[in-house]
Parts: structure tokens; C-alpha cells; sequence
């Protein structure tokens, strides 16, 4: 496939990430497959990103996520500044097919500003599409900038204006469920594991209260607004507080956390997150929102351990109840399905991620839609998904 793609992944994390990183995990997932694909990949990242890339450009030499939840008067100019460089650079060459953006609000309010002086635009939607109302409620991309979605249940919550751009949505993949039907089975311990960054809507408090319940260990792995390590967070202070997850985790989960039966561990990578992961008894994501795309779902999946969830988002969408994971929409059920995710078998998680869920998969999908937004503007109007 002779096309090059700008892959615009923002300026708060390198691609891939030192740890946690959920939009920056997936480009770092997608951008190989293009490229066996054929795919030119330009990625609009920070300096340190090390994903092998036909080209990078950069504004910042690392990420800025440090910054991400700070008053918004001391940050506004991260990401402006970051998408005022692409737009130099698109301005500036004419060998860019497409952009492929992952940038929340501020990518796809300045990619369809440009107007018809830009090309065409794709612009994925990782996250909660009941914020920026006034954006997405507005929209109007013309014929050169559409949007997809990570699930069809988020994209079925979009305002209208939203929905009349899209060409879709791509299920999150991973690297895991390459070959995962393969591998041994994992060897199975007795703790519970949530995997993600510790915010109210993850739940984390809820499963917390849940272990001392029944009496199941339960392992947080995730960071807490900029911090990635417990030492990291207690070395910060009262200063901490100033962002909204390190107050809902100090106030509703460390009360619960006692180092034995519950454990926040922080940020864990690599091959520490796979361990971890497939010796977990279970996943548990006790949601309190409607999860958009579930990366942590589809990993958990790929190393053969059963998913035991709220009823939210696109979890119905990942998880075959009774085969691959439970699901309840009563969180007061929970117990008894995670006593019960014992009888799942971790061989059949396996098989279902290395059918749905691999890297492949993901790219395919995405080379379709690429295809979908380059059409002519004469082309009929696509219809809302």
C-alpha cells in the first residue's frame, strides 16, 4: 500500500510509554501492523518516543504528563503547541495521505479548523463522549474529517453531530494475543488484580471494600494522577491533593488498603504487568462509567484470565458471559461471580483473544477505514454508525 499517515499521538506521553499509557500502548500496538502493511508512518510524538517510525516530529523532548490535571491557565499551551507543529508541518509538505489523530478535543477542533487546506482527517475517540459537549454537539468536518470509535456502545452514546462523521469503530487489540492460544496455560494464584489508572470511575474503592468482603487479596496496579509509585505519591505532600484521583484515592480507597489483603503496587510494565496479570484468579473492573474501550480487558484475556465486570461500556461487547468472563449490572453481585470465575477456562480466553484481539486484527480494520475517509468529497455521504 503506497500511503503515508501522519500519526499525531500528542505530547504527554513518548511513544511507547515508560508504563502506564493507554492511547500511547495502542499507536504503539497499531503503527507495526501498518507498516508491514506497507504504511508510511510520520509520528507526531515527543523526542523520547523510541517506536520505530519512518519519521517523528516533536515540540517537547519528553512527555508532559505530569502536567495533565493542573489548572488549566498553567497548561493550555501543552497541546496547542504541540498541534501548531503539525499544522506547520502539514502546511509544509505535500506527501502526508492522511492524518490519523488521537488527541482529545484540541486535535480534532484544530485538524477541522484547517479546512479544506488539510488532508484528510481521521480522528479516534478514545474516551467519554459526554465531555465536550459544545465540540462534538457542533461538529462539522465536511467531507474531510471524520471520527471512529474504540466500541460500538460508545459511539452509540455520541451527540448526532458526532455520529454523522463517523466511519466506525476498532475494538482495542494487543501484542499479548499474538499466538496467546499457544502458550502454556498460566499458573494460577489466589489474587484479584485491577489493572489501570485509580479513578473513581475504575472503581478501585469498590473492589477494595469487596476483598475485605470475601477475603480474596486484590492487587491495584495502575498510577494515581501523576504518580506511579506509592513512594512517589506519600513524597509529594498536601501539595498532591490539588488533583482530583489522589483525593478520591486518599479519602475512598487507602483506607482500605492494608498491605496484605489489599495492595497498591503503582505503575507495573512489561513483563512484571504480564506476570502479574496472568497469575490474577481473575480481572475485576468494577465500573462506575460507561468504559469506552478496554484495553486492560483484551490483555487480560490474551494471558488466559477471566474478566469479572460490571455490565458498562463496551465490556458486553469484549466479554462472552460464562465463557470468556461474568458480568453483572448489580455491583452487589460481584461477590458471588468473583468466587465463581474459578469455573472459567483460561484456555478459552486464550483462544478468543488470538481470534479477536491481535494487532493484525486492529490494523486491518483501520486500513478499511483510512480507505473510507479518502474517498472523494463526491463520494455519497457516509452514513452515521
Amino acid at each position: 500500500m503506497s500511503l503515508t499517515v501522519l500519526m499525531n499521538a500528542g505530547p504527554w506521553l513518548s511513544v511507547p510509554p515508560p508504563g502506564y499509557g493507554g492511547i500511547e500502548n495502542v499507536i504503539a500496538t497499531l503503527v507495526p501492523e501498518l507498516r508491514r502493511l506497507g504504511v508510511r508512518v510520520v509520528l507526531a510524538s515527543v523526542e523520547s518516543s523510541s517506536l520505530p517510525v519512518d519519521e517523528k516530529v516533536s515540540v517537547f523532548a519528553d512527555g508532559q504528563f505530569a502536567a495533565l490535571q493542573r489548572p488549566y491557565n498553567q497548561v493550555c499551551g501543552i497541546a496547542q503547541a504541540h498541534l501548531a507543529w503539525v499544522v506547520r508541518e502539514l502546511h509544509s509538505r505535500d506527501d502526508i495521505d492522511l492524518v490519523h489523530d488521537h488527541v482529545e478535543a484540541v486535535g480534532l477542533a484544530t485538524l477541522t479548523a484547517m479546512g479544506p487546506s488539510g488532508p484528510p482527517t481521521l480522528h479516534t475517540l478514545h474516551w467519554d463522549l459526554a465531555k465536550h459537549p459544545a465540540l462534538y454537539g457542533s461538529l462539522d468536518g465536511g467531507d474531510r474529517v471524520r471520527v471512529n470509535g474504540v466500541s460500538a456502545s460508545q459511539l452509540a452514546r455520541a451527540p448526532l453531530a458526532l455520529r454523522e462523521h463517523s466511519v466506525g469503530h476498532v475494538h482495542l487489540s494487543t501484542p499479548l494475543a499474538v499466538d496467546a492460544d499457544r502458550r502454556p496455560r498460566p499458573e494460577k494464584g489466589e489474587h484479584l488484580l485491577i489493572l489501570g489508572r485509580i479513578n473513581p470511575g475504575k472503581g478501585q474503592d469498590v473492589g477494595a471494600r469487596l476483598a475485605h468482603r470475601i477475603g480474596v487479596p486484590l492487587v491495584l496496579a495502575g498510577p494515581v494522577g501523576p504518580y506511579h509509585r506509592p513512594a512517589d505519591l506519600a513524597a509529594a505532600g498536601d501539595e498532591a491533593r490539588q488533583n482530583p484521583d489522589v483525593r478520591f484515592y486518599l479519602d475512598e480507597v487507602a483506607p482500605h488498603v492494608d498491605g496484605d489483603l489489599v495492595r497498591w503496587i503503582g505503575t507495573v510494565a512489561g513483563q512484571e504487568r504480564d506476570d502479574l496479570l496472568a497469575g490474577a484468579r481473575a480481572s475485576l473492573f468494577p465500573l462506575r462509567w460507561e468504559e469506552p474501550g478496554g484495553t486492560a480487558v483484551v490483555e487480560s484475556l490474551a494471558l488466559g484470565t477471566p474478566v469479572v465486570a460490571t455490565s458498562r461500556g463496551c465490556l458486553p461487547e469484549l466479554i462472552e458471559h460464562g465463557r470468556t468472563g461474568l458480568l453483572t449490572a448489580d455491583e452487589a453481585e460481584l461477590d458471588d461471580l468473583v468466587l465463581a470465575a474459578d469455573l472459567l477456562d483460561p484456555d478459552e480466553c486464550r483462544r478468543v483473544a488470538a481470534q479477536r484481539f491481535t494487532p493484525a486484527v486492529m490494523a486491518q480494520r483501520y486500513v478499511e477505514l483510512y480507505q473510507r475517509v479518502r474517498e472523494p468529497a463526491t463520494a455519497p455521504r457516509l452514513q452515521p454508525v
